[in-house]
């Protein structure tokens, strides 16, 4: 019998980019699993996300689109799960009844025996990648504790659970022996991990058990949070050849009255103490955040202190959102949010104007410079590359001429020579071999 073709669609963050492999591993026995839009899928799940506006336009917009192709007859089922499935199912029942059936972010069973795949997939087994073979997204957790005023996650999500490190370090183990190489450790708060099931802040004992595994060549941190920050780990990352040296820390903000409002949880000073700790003990560290302009009471004179903020860390990463009221959080429900669309959206612009100069800035100074990179794919005339100090999909790339360079392959570390730079990306050279 000839299997049906089942394309899953992911949108959001990583968090969600391996619920969907969990699923895809789950069901390879039974469907031919595809990800992304594929032409000649009979059945499509979509994993959305709700976090916010834009996420849950994006999640809507595309539900919509297959909804059109299922009344047209070019898919045969079509269901849905996920953040933005979990909070609104049934408004979106009642909205879009061409989807088969809506699932919430636990549903892995249910959504199994609705596919005629009642059981899991024995273990033993590596998680289909939907990213390429040599890198992968660990996640070390569920939920997450922290009430922040504007974040609907704990209430989309639930609590934090941690998964305990015999169970990562399995999953590591077979995925590396599988030929991944590369992995990077997501949590929705990646500094709280373990506190839950061993009473104290376990990154550090994680971290130490991912770097006894031999065929790990790189370990990632994302979504630290600062406050309790196991420093720990700071020793680790600085005797460790596998640990990277970057850290994705989220700070949202630094003025202390919005950080108060936020419900935070730290200070200024605090944020401070902690990035001067960081660049201390790793100098070369890459450090990663995102902030959040507009929030209700953030002031001209609290915007231009994020602004001074931004300019005198000089992060080598940075994302910028601005603030949407989301059902159900704190600030939605107790602060009223006066501050338009546009003067967001200028706020938010501004900031990545300055990061855009300190990015170019950044990278300049590294030519000349020789590093050891990894190859994720080719592009027209390029081989693209990064960094130990770059993750996948979000950071700098390093560009290497294809004719320079034919022997290259995806997956593989080579040494280079950066030769030019842009904003955002890097151009290398490979080193003569010895």
């Amino acid at each position: 019998m000839n299997k049906k073709t089942l394309s899953i669609i992911t949108l959001g963050c990583s968090k969600n980019t391996v619920d969907s492999e969990d699923l895809a591993t789950r069901l390879h026995s039974r469907y031919n699993v595809v990800y992304g839009e594929h032409g000649n899928a009979d059945i499509v799940v979509i994993n959305t996300c709700g976090f916010i506006l834009d996420a849950k336009q994006e999640s809507i917009d595309t539900i919509l689109q297959y909804a059109r192709m299922k009344q047209e007859g070019e898919i045969e089922n079509l269901f849905v799960f996920g953040c933005l499935s979990q909070r609104y199912k049934k408004e979106l029942e009642k909205e879009i009844p061409e989807v088969d059936e809506f699932f919430g972010v636990d549903s892995l069973q249910d959504i199994l025996n609705k596919l005629d795949c009642q059981t899991f997939t024995e273990s033993g087994v590596a998680r289909n990648l939907s990213t390429p073979k040599h890198y992968a997204y660990i996640k070390v957790s569920e939920g997450c504790n922290r009430m922040c005023a504007f974040c609907a996650i704990p209430y989309i999500r639930g609590r934090y659970i941690s998964r305990p490190i015999e169970e990562i370090v399995n999953e590591v183990t077979l995925l590396a022996e599988n030929g991944t190489t590369e992995f990077n450790l997501i949590a929705q708060d990646l500094s709280y991990y373990g506190k839950d099931i061993y009473n104290e802040y376990a990154l550090p004992r994680l971290v130490e058990q991912l770097d006894k595994i031999e065929k790990v060549r790189w370990i990632r941190l994302h979504y630290t949070y600062p406050n309790n920050f196991p420093l720990e780990t700071l020793k680790l990352m600085k005797r460790s050849k596998k640990i990277c040296h970057y850290l994705d820390i989220p700070l949202q903000h630094i003025n202390d009255r919005v950080l108060s409002k936020m419900k935070r949880g730290h200070t200024k000073q605090e944020t401070m103490e902690l990035l001067k700790r960081f660049r201390e003990e790793i100098p070369d560290i890459a450090l990663r955040t995102s902030l959040l302009v507009g929030f209700p009471g953030e002031t001209d004179l609290a915007f231009q202190e994020l602004v001074d903020f931004v300019k005198e860390v000089k992060f080598d990463r940075l994302g910028v959102f601005t603030y949407s009221a989301e059902e159900g959080t704190y600030s939605a429900e107790h602060y009223a949010d006066r501050i338009s669309q546009k003067k967001k959206d200028e706020r938010a612009a501004k900031i990545m104007e300055i990061q855009q100069k300190i990015s170019l800035q950044l990278n300049v100074a590294k030519i000349g410079r020789t590093y050891n990179i990894v190859i994720d794919r080719t592009e027209g005339e390029y081989f693209v590359g990064r960094t130990m100090q770059d993750s996948p999909e979000v950071d700098n790339e390093v560009l290497i001429k294809k004719a320079a360079a034919p022997h290259l392959k995806i997956g593989k570390y080579y040494d280079v020579k950066i030769i030019d730079a842009e904003e955002f990306d890097l151009y290398a050279e490979p080193c003569l071999s010895k």
